[in-house]
């Protein structure tokens, strides 16, 4: 690597590091992770969200939520893990993972899935995600079900939307 590669390289971690506590300290009471807690690994989430249009609990058709499929990527853009479900699942590329319980969300806007914050569940296997004790969802942009029609005549059809979200996982102290 060349000095001129590692200045541009840290220049851009110190602006990346510095927008995400921008962004933290703007985020939302709800989704606030506990004092307590520290920054293990932040990534950007980059996929797709499937929903399917069927009859939902209230008796309406509707666009029903089946799941995510999302590469995490680093602030290079490297895939660092994916994060699939349900049940809502976050892998690092070393087979770590963990799940967890969403606590709460807060809105982000017309056409954008909310901000979430998750509670991890202990991980499996040995890795990246061992010892995650909260996860984050952050900067959402997109993913929200379909503007079309979804009626008996389109009973069973699939939507996929793209979407993209900042994940940041934290670990207890």
């Amino acid at each position: 690597m060349t000095l001129h590669h590692l200045t541009r390289a840290t220049l851009a971690a110190t602006l990346i590091a510095s927008f995400s506590q921008a962004a933290l300290a703007e985020t939302p009471a709800d989704v606030q992770v506990p004092d307590g807690n520290t920054i293990a690994l932040e990534t950007v989430g980059v996929g797709a969200i499937t929903y399917m249009c069927e009859t939902k609990d209230d008796g309406n058709m509707g666009w029903v939520f089946k799941g995510p499929h999302a590469a995490l990527n680093d602030s290079d853009g490297s895939q660092v893990g994916s994060y699939y479900g349900p049940p809502a699942t976050w892998e690092a590329l070393d087979g770590s993972k963990v799940t967890g319980t969403q606590l709460a969300t807060a809105a982000n806007g017309d056409g954008n899935i909310p901000l979430q914050l998750v509670e991890a569940n202990p991980a499996e296997g040995e890795g990246a995600m061992t010892g995650v004790s909260y996860i984050q969802r952050l900067n959402t942009q997109g993913g929200v079900a379909p503007d079309v029609t979804c009626d008996m005549d389109h009973d069973g059809a699939t939507a996929v939307v793209t979407y993209q979200a900042d994940y940041i996982f934290w670990t207890a102290e």
